[in-house]
């Protein structure tokens, strides 16, 4: 039945098209091609990346973040409660109005203070500052590093700059040593960032995260086995460039350099815009969806490969409204408040009521001092 199952899996006429077999794609006449067992290289490379990803947060970005200054929040401790510790662990994180009201008649303890607990309670549970100034230093240094490798492996490659050449002589194309050491390290990073979601700073598109890795790893691993290896760095490259400028901003952001964060967040911007809603779709989803028919009639690999850079763009389109929302709230507050993507933390402060009255005073101040032009 496995037997079955792998030439069900391995048939030809799925993933190449007409008349190529797997044959053509066997080392010969001097051309070396890419193998389905090398695959398994991309777990050793993940567990690796983590290892170094360890030392490097430990014994650079720690101290990196250090020097600039950039420290935890100090928070407050929840009180003991084991009936609100249950209900936030078994039903909900952020209870309704009508939870709370219920918890309060079970507690004894006022509305306030049951809203209190929950803040500190789920603050308890967000990663620190210097978390997430460690993990966004790692990534942005993987995605320079990534991204000056892809450059380099690829400038004087002629697909680079006249995309019709991704195609000529397809599958029949030698893999070079450079594409396969590409290939090995993003693979290994997005599986080591999948490894890694349970620990890493949750963010709220969690769910979408977890999408575009598993779909890269997809189409990593089908052009990889395909020979679509040509597309395949390009399609690297172009995530990476505007990935180093994010992963840029939240450090100068973290170490409160405002000014340089916004500058950073603009280019940022732009270059996202251009690279995945500009040259992805109709430079590189173009080159996989238009040229190869005028060699190849269509096949179900060539119909696969599309779909999954369909849902890489509808990714990019999420991506984009929630940077579009990061300009607005740039243009109009003059500030750069953070990534609208992570879980921030919340104010779990109860002041006295005095203090709560003085505050209520100030912010009323204020909001009239806006609305009559002050």
């Amino acid at each position: 039945m496995l037997q079955t199952v792998a030439e069900w899996l391995w048939w030809e006429s799925l993933w190449l098209p007409a008349n190529v077999s797997w044959s053509d794609l066997e080392d010969k006449e001097g051309r070396v091609y890419a193998k389905a067992s090398q695959l398994y290289a991309a777990l050793p490379c993940a567990l690796c990346l983590l290892l170094v990803r360890y030392v490097f947060e430990r014994c650079l970005a720690m101290p990196l973040a250090n020097a600039w200054g950039i420290k935890d929040r100090v928070r407050l401790t929840a009180e003991q409660n084991p009936l609100l510790e249950k209900f936030f662990c078994s039903q909900a994180r952020n209870p309704s109005q009508a939870d709370v009201r219920s918890l309060c008649k079970k507690t004894g303890w006022p509305q306030r203070r049951v809203e209190v607990w929950f803040r500190r309670r789920r603050n308890q549970d967000r990663p620190g500052l210097q978390k997430r100034f460690c993990e966004a230093c790692w990534r942005g240094f993987f995605y320079l590093s990534a991204f000056l490798g892809g450059i380099w492996a690829l400038h004087d490659k002629p697909w680079l700059y006249n995309l019709k050449e991704v195609w000529a002589g397809f599958p029949k194309q030698s893999m070079l040593p450079s594409q396969y050491w590409y290939y090995l390290l993003e693979m290994g990073f997005y599986l080591s960032l999948l490894l890694s979601l349970t620990i890493d700073v949750k963010r709220k598109d969690f769910k979408e995260q977890v999408i575009h890795h598993i779909a890269t790893l997809t189409l990593l691993s089908f052009s990889w086995i395909s020979n679509y290896i040509r597309i395949g760095t390009l399609v690297m490259v172009v995530h990476d460039s505007s990935d180093v400028l994010l992963e840029g901003g939240k450090l100068l952001n973290y170490a409160k350099w405002h000014q340089a964060a916004n500058g950073i967040f603009v280019v940022f911007t732009a270059l996202f815009m251009v690279t995945r809603l500009v040259i992805f779709p109709f430079w590189l989803i173009h080159c996989t969806w238009v040229y190869p028919m005028e060699q190849f009639a269509p096949f179900f690999g060539y119909y696969f490969f599309n779909v999954m850079l369909l849902v890489l763009q509808i990714l990019h389109i999420y991506w984009a409204f929630l940077i579009l929302r990061m300009v607005y709230n740039f243009i109009f507050n003059k500030q750069l408040e953070g990534d609208v993507r992570s879980d921030e933390e919340e104010d779990d402060s109860d002041p006295p009521k005095e203090q709560k009255h003085k505050l209520s005073h100030i912010n009323g101040y204020g909001a009239r001092g806006r609305a009559n032009g002050h």
